[in-house]
């Protein structure tokens, strides 16, 4: 499975972290009703 995500990589917990602290930042105050995908490029290759 690895080696057909596009990150070659399993996924590490920071990765979701760093996600949920961008979202809860006052960065993405403007970002309403999305869905994002932290998945290494797997949904996008498929």
């Amino acid at each position: 499975v690895k080696e057909k995500c596009p990150m070659s990589r399993w996924g590490e917990p920071e990765d979701i972290s760093s996600t949920a602290v961008f979202l809860a930042s006052s960065v993405a105050d403007y970002i309403t009703g999305q869905i994002i995908y932290v998945d290494g490029g797997w949904t996008a290759s498929l």
